[in-house]
Order: structure tokens, then C-alpha cells, then sequence
């Protein structure tokens, strides 16, 4: 696919998931119809509904790829595909239903197992994250839109991680001491991906835990903004796994954490 291929893509499905953003903060407001899937994690009528609004306007766009959604994948069917779409409609749904402002609504589009798009909505934060090839990471506001480099923002000399568990386990916070981290903050959703690319922080590492969906998009915008990302022994991350399942992770803004 070539690289403008892509931007049209992209660029075509921004709006829709500003509107569909805007859709989930209004189903949260009127009150959310909450059910507890097979796995025990909970599901929403605004999870469904988004999934629906992003997967429309996908198929418009790219009607020959298949599309994995986490609201609608059979996981007794093992992957195949080597070019398709990863969806998660709404990333981080216990926080969705606690009203608090980092849940995430996502969209990767994976070619030959690597992802090449990646979509991040953090509606209640009005900030919309999106990529489509190296150097070509952004960040959309109220205010405008800005090129991600992943250049450092915290202090020099510091480094700063995000984790998906206040009370990281032995095999995380070993990789916090490798990596000499001073302080590190929990972050339920893809938002994690997102504080990288910016260079608010500078390392995230996790366990095997959740599937592809749930870390695709993000994996594309750090990359593409200059970024890292590496299983823990520091191996290719790829996707089309036939359960899905994530592998370890290291997320790193760059090779020098400190400067």
C-alpha cells in the first residue's frame, strides 16, 4: 500500500472518530447499559456502538480487509490473516464506566503482520491521536495539530515510566531498575502509547497480558513517531497471532531514555 494510500486512509477516518468520541460521551451521560462478558470484564451499549460507527466507515474505505474487533471476534477461531484491521472500540472500559477521562476508542491497520495506521480518540481529554509511516505521527486538539517526535519532555536525566498496575510485578519493575526509572505512573488504556510519542514519559514495560487490539494503534504512533517497540528480550513485536494473545512488552521513547 503505498504511503499516500494510507494518509487518505487515515485522514478519512478521523472525523469518524471524533464522532464516535463524541457518541460515547453522550451514552455516559444518558446512563450506560453495562453487561459482564464470558472473560469477566465488563461491556457496554457504547462499546457496541462505536464499534459499529468505526467499522462502517472502515469497510467503506478498505472493503477487502477483514476487520478483528474485540466486541465481535470468535476466539475459538484462530487467525490467519495477514493484512486485516484491529479494533477496540472503547480501551479501558472500567475506567469508561467510572467516568473517568483516559478511556480510548482504537484502530490499527496491520500489513504483513506489522501495524501501519494507527487511530487513538481520547475523547474526554479532546485529543485524537493518529499515524500512517514514519515520521508521520500526530496529535490533533480543540487548538490545532502537531507532528509527535517523541523528543523528551520530562527532566534530563530522569526517566519516567507508565504501568498498567500500581503494584507492577518482580519481572516489571526489574526492567525499571535496568532502565533506571525514577518514578512511573498507572495508566489503564492505549493512553499509555500516547504520553510516549508526546515524550511526557519515557518507558512503559508489561508482562504477556491482553490481545492484539488492545495495543496495536498505539504500537503504530510510537513507532512512527520515533519510538521503540520490543517484546522484553527486546525482539520484533509482531501481530496476526493465532490467539491474539500480546506477547511481553517494552515501549521506550528512544534508545537514550535519559537526554
Amino acid at each position: 500500500m503505498k504511503p499516500n494510500e494510507l494518509k487518505n486512509i487515515t485522514e478519512n477516518l478521523l472525523e469518524t472518530f471524533i464522532s464516535a468520541g463524541r457518541k460515547s460521551l453522550e451514552l455516559r451521560n444518558e446512563g450506560l447499559k453495562t453487561v459482564i462478558k464470558s472473560d469477566g470484564s465488563p461491556v457496554t451499549n457504547a462499546d457496541i456502538e462505536v464499534d459499529k460507527l468505526i467499522k462502517k466507515e472502515i469497510t467503506k474505505l478498505t472493503p477487502d480487509i477483514p476487520l478483528i474487533s474485540e466486541e465481535t471476534v470468535n476466539l475459538k477461531k484462530n487467525n490467519k490473516f495477514k493484512d486485516f484491521w484491529l479494533i477496540d472500540p472503547i480501551d479501558g472500559t472500567k475506567d469508561y464506566i467510572a467516568n473517568k477521562d483516559e478511556f480510548t476508542l482504537n484502530a490499527a491497520l496491520i500489513i504483513n503482520l506489522k501495524p501501519i495506521i494507527g487511530i487513538i480518540n481520547v475523547p474526554a481529554k479532546n485529543k485524537l491521536f493518529y499515524s500512517y509511516g514514519h515520521g508521520f505521527a500526530f496529535e490533533k486538539n480543540i487548538q490545532d495539530t502537531k507532528n509527535l517526535n517523541s523528543n523528551k519532555k520530562t527532566p534530563d536525566g530522569k526517566v519516567y515510566a507508565v504501568s498498567n498496575s500500581s503494584t507492577p510485578s518482580k519481572e516489571v519493575l526489574l526492567v525499571h531498575k535496568k532502565y533506571k526509572v525514577d518514578k512511573f505512573t498507572n495508566m489503564r488504556s492505549s493512553y499509555k502509547f500516547c504520553v510516549i510519542a508526546t515524550g511526557e514519559f519515557d518507558l512503559y514495560a508489561a508482562r504477556p497480558r491482553a490481545f492484539e487490539w488492545d495495543i496495536a494503534a498505539g504500537h503504530a504512533i510510537v513507532e512512527h513517531a520515533g519510538g521503540i517497540v520490543t517484546t522484553l528480550d527486546e525482539k520484533s513485536f509482531v501481530y496476526g497471532k493465532p490467539d491474539y494473545k500480546n506477547l511481553s512488552l517494552l515501549v521506550k521513547r528512544s534508545e537514550s531514555l535519559e537526554k
